[in-house]
């Protein structure tokens, strides 16, 4: 089960949720302690900026950033795939859906278009990073298919705080 929330509800729902796995993808100035119930090799966090271009001061997202993100999730999926992971951006709107977005895509080769539309269904809130999205789409040899779930998710409509989202993968 993949679960996605904001920064604030994090702790709150990581005591609820006791996920095997937790990633905190939020800027470097962001990042939240740990909860305590998370053993520090199962929590990632990703220092980067919810940003698509290059700005001043800030952290683009890029494939330095993204492989390690790849691959925790790639051994998250191959050794407890139906154990709880916890995603958590600033909103649990953006760097966090790309993130769900890409885990959701890695057991749905070829389905990658369903995965988004789960996901859409399961966050109508939902405005997965664009760039996140494409260099995971290079990292994994899926040649503009995670590109083409997003763009087939559509816009999405901001809701801040944004809720808690539950989204099973696809089988």
């Amino acid at each position: 089960m993949i679960y996605v929330c904001n920064i604030e509800a994090m702790p709150r729902q990581a005591a609820l949720l006791a996920p095997k796995h937790l990633i905190s993808i939020v800027g470097p100035d962001e990042q939240p302690p740990k909860p305590p119930n998370v053993p520090d090799e199962r929590h990632l966090r990703v220092a980067v900026h919810d940003i698509a271009a290059p700005k001043p001061e800030r952290v683009l997202p890029a494939r330095a950033h993204i492989e390690p993100l790849v691959a925790f999730l790639q051994a998250r999926e191959a050794s407890e795939p139906f154990e709880p992971l916890l995603i958590h951006c600033m909103a649990g709107i953006s760097r966090s859906m790309a993130t769900a977005l890409i885990a959701l895509c890695l057991r749905a080769e070829g389905r990658e278009r369903e995965a988004g539309l789960r996901l859409r269904r399961a966050a109508p809130h939902a405005h997965p990073n664009p760039l996140i999205v494409a260099l995971a789409d290079e990292l994994l040899g899926r040649r503009g298919r995670l590109v083409s779930a997003l763009e087939a998710m559509g816009p999405g409509d901001i809701v801040l705080p944004a809720p808690l989202v539950k989204v099973e993968p696809l089988d």
